[in-house]
């Protein structure tokens, strides 16, 4: 399977799946093989930063 591309619905894929599925980001990455920093990159620039105590992208 692979992740969206557009920022907007890679954000709810992934905050889906970190909320039903994964405990981490880099469990994430791991399971679906995406690089981590490309992940915080496109997110960051549409206004998403992770935080990892609450396991989500925020803006």
């Amino acid at each position: 399977m692979s992740i969206p591309k557009d920022p907007y619905m890679l954000l709810s894929f992934i905050n889906t799946k970190l909320r039903d599925d994964f405990d981490s980001l880099d469990s994430f990455c791991d399971n679906y093989n995406v690089d981590k920093k490309e992940i915080e990159e496109k997110l960051q620039n549409v206004g998403y930063k992770y935080i990892s105590s609450e396991n989500q992208f925020k803006a």
